[in-house]
């Protein structure tokens, strides 16, 4: 079992990393204002101009400590990483099977059928807890399509047709996302998912937070030693991670869009923590940014039951126990990838 370690985000702009000894210290101002022991580290993320010295960044890598750079809005820019471990059978396996259309498309459609049914308990968990706040018919409607679509991904479709109806349900799901918002209705309006830039504040932080899973999904793949680089549902595209896009299907409505509804629903973030550019493009504050941090790493310390390996995990460890059935998968030892499934 991997242990659960920690990412570290720097998101004061400025800040400078440095190697103490055994530590990663963090400089503010010339002073140091924080040290971390590299073996309680998983990965550290810095947002905007945050800089870090080559002697830290070669012991990160020397310790299997990933330093990922992100610009301050949370578009990925580089990261830095030792060498790559992992089994070369493994990958050349993925890439066998990656070229197979058939394969990819089995493939896909366990992570499409995981994501729909994890958007699907997201409606369902709504109707649920606040059936006097939302509009029930509406989304009663929504949880239907969706389970319809799930008793359609049975069959065995072509690759671009289990993409057409990956899509079909994205679209079901997101057209009632804005009744699923309870509270401060004024600031936090949801029309239709947009991105590159987001165009409003619910957009905003569910791009910062895809962002985030992002970088926790690719360190996973590293880890088991898969290219995150050659998926199945997403194909490849020069700088694009599509594997790690595909374990994200699963864990975007569970983590990510839950969080997003509960930092919004209980006045975690405010309507004036984000700010619109000219462009149009909005973006988070600097506190507004810290609080989101902060609930995710609290987020991903909660424990769940997984309902295939049937023990409890930490949220955390979920994208490191899906990489690890995926590449079991591809070895031959299971007969299918096992898509994590929220009850």
């Amino acid at each position: 079992m991997k242990r659960h370690l920690n990412t570290l985000f720097i998101t004061t702009q400025g800040a400078y990393l440095l190697k103490e000894g055994e530590t990663v210290a963090v400089k503010v101002d010339g002073e140091i204002s924080l040290r971390v022991p590299i073996h309680t580290l998983g990965g550290i993320v810095c947002f905007g101009q945050v800089s870090c010295s080559p002697y830290l960044m070669g012991f990160c890598a020397e310790n299997g400590v990933a330093v990922s750079f992100l610009s301050e809005y949370g578009k990925f820019l580089a990261k830095v990483q030792g060498p790559v471990s992992g089994n070369v059978l493994l990958r050349r396996e993925q890439y066998r099977r990656a070229d197979d259309l058939e394969t990819s498309s089995l493939i896909a459609r366990a992570l499409v059928t995981g994501k729909v049914a994890n958007c699907r308990t997201v409606l369902q968990r709504s109707l649920r807890d606040h059936s006097g706040k939302i509009d029930t018919d509406a989304i009663s409607q929504a949880s239907q399509k969706l389970s319809s679509v799930l008793r359609r991904l049975q069959g065995d479709f072509p690759l671009e047709v289990v993409r057409g109806i990956e899509g079909e349900a994205a679209n079901a799901y997101f057209e009632v996302f804005d009744h699923l918002i309870t509270s401060q209705k004024d600031a936090f309006t949801f029309n239709e998912r947009n991105r590159r830039p987001p165009l409003d504040a619910v957009n905003c932080l569910l791009s910062f937070l895809y962002s985030l899973l992002m970088h926790d999904v690719r360190a996973a793949l590293e880890t088991v030693g898969l290219d995150p680089a050659v998926g199945f549902l997403h194909r490849d595209r020069p700088g694009r991670y599509s594997l790690a896009l595909d374990l994200m299907e699963e864990f975007r409505p569970f983590l990510a869009d839950r969080l997003t509804l509960s930092l919004v629903n209980l006045c975690q973030v405010q309507g004036n923590g984000f700010r619109r550019k000219e462009s149009g493009a909005v973006w988070m504050d600097d506190d507004t940014r810290k609080t989101v941090l902060i609930a995710y790493q609290k987020r991903k310390q909660e424990e769940i039951f997984h309902p295939f390996l049937r023990e409890k995990i930490t949220i955390g460890l979920l994208p490191h126990m899906q990489a690890m059935l995926m590449a079991r998968y591809l070895r031959g030892d299971l007969d299918c990838y096992p898509s994590f499934i929220w009850k």
